[in-house]
């Protein structure tokens, strides 16, 4: 970072869970550590007190309703760069970012940097293409890049920087294997999964992340003689009732509904991971990134999942046995037997950690302020 410190502010909607959220405290932590001043921007939320504790500051604005109440915070936002004078505003979602661009218009010649990130793969429009228009844009992987390019042809590709988001291997210990008691409790409140390869799918409960796909897996590796376990991790939460059911039905006509087990989201991931023989990545379409992947690879466990989006390109890149054709059953279930059979082995993870991620993005706030 330059010798002067720098002020920065990220701008969300809220501060309550996910992935975005999350990017805005790691890099806000970074900042505080490296003796800048962070602040961030949003109508708050759960993460607010965990943000101050590690030195950022907090503004309370409402910028991520949808209404046209909410433009009056133009104002509200040109008021703050007047008082808080950063050098760098950076916005992390569509809403607050054309908030952030009309209220940076208003300030004349002595305004600060405009930096946006594109953490998804944003529908093509006007609205979405606010976060192609950044002095400079961060994309959180290669298929972000190719997709703001072709999506938005006329955007300069010198303004793209490719930063990927980072696990620190802290968080998940390579080779990490939870205690027997972790482990009777877990089976006892899933005896389905007891005494078989466990493979387990973790996922909200939409159809977007191909539990169809998971279960038609485990009938077809049970055909095969293997004796599989399913845990779709996450997938039973409030308002997915039907969807839940309309799972369970299928599993019941494949007749493998004594073999799964479907769980409400959970915060022992890392001992999930760790008892199993698989975990899977089946979105049936192509996701921005792919945590799931690095998560599960950070603690020594096989990945497969299908190859597009960016969870190919992490595969590729780190476990290329593990990538599957999208939606060919047939490949995903031989691809599955052979990884169970004889699964290639899994280094520690140099690469897409959270200090990556970190250094990379302050050095592009560093490189930004010095013009």
């Amino acid at each position: 970072m330059p010798g002067r410190r720098l002020t920065v502010i990220q701008l969300v909607p809220a501060l309550n869970a996910g992935g975005v959220e999350k990017s805005t405290l790691e890099i806000g932590h970074a900042l505080v550590l490296a003796g800048q001043r962070s602040i961030v921007i949003s109508a708050g939320g759960r993460l607010v007190e965990k943000l101050e504790a590690e030195g950022s500051e907090h503004i309370r604005v409402g910028i991520g309703r949808k209404s046209f109440g909410t433009l009056r915070h133009v104002w509200t936002l040109r008021r703050l760069f007047r008082a808080l004078r950063p050098d760098i505003v950076h916005a992390r979602s569509r809403l607050p970012a054309w908030l952030t661009r009309i209220a940076l218009a208003g300030l004349g010649g002595n305004r600060p940097h405009f930096v946006t990130t594109v953490h998804g793969l944003n529908s093509p429009g006007t609205y979405s293409s606010i976060l192609t228009r950044g002095e400079r844009v961060i994309c959180v992987s290669n298929t972000v890049r190719d997709h703001v390019l072709r999506t938005w042809p006329h955007t300069e590709p010198a303004r793209l920087t490719v930063i990927p988001r980072g696990v620190d291997p802290a968080d998940f210990p390579f080779g990490y294997q939870p205690s027997d008691a972790w482990r009777e409790r877990f089976f006892g409140e899933f005896p389905a999964l007891r005494g078989g390869m466990v493979l387990t799918l973790p996922g909200r409960g939409t159809r977007l992340k191909g539990h169809h796909d998971a279960i038609e897996l485990l009938a077809g590796l049970r055909a095969r003689g293997l004796d599989c376990r399913l845990l779709l991790l996450g997938a039973r939460q409030p308002g997915r009732e039907a969807y839940v059911a309309e799972l369970e039905q299928l599993a019941l006509a494949r007749g493998v509904a004594t073999q799964l087990a479907i769980s409400a989201p959970r915060s022992d991931v890392n001992e999930v991971y760790a008892i199993s023989a698989l975990v899977l990545q089946l979105s049936n379409k192509p996701e921005a990134f792919g945590r799931t992947v690095l998560e599960a690879l950070a603690l020594c466990r096989p990945v497969l999942g299908y190859a597009h989006g960016g969870v190919g390109e992490l595969l590729a890149e780190l476990y290329p046995d593990g990538r599957s054709p999208p939606r060919d059953l047939t490949r995903l279930v031989e691809r599955a037997a052979e990884l169970l059979r004889l699964a290639p082995p899994i280094a520690p993870l140099q690469t897409y950690r959270l200090v990556d991620m970190q250094a990379a993005t302050l050095d592009l706030y560093a490189d930004i302020a010095r013009g």
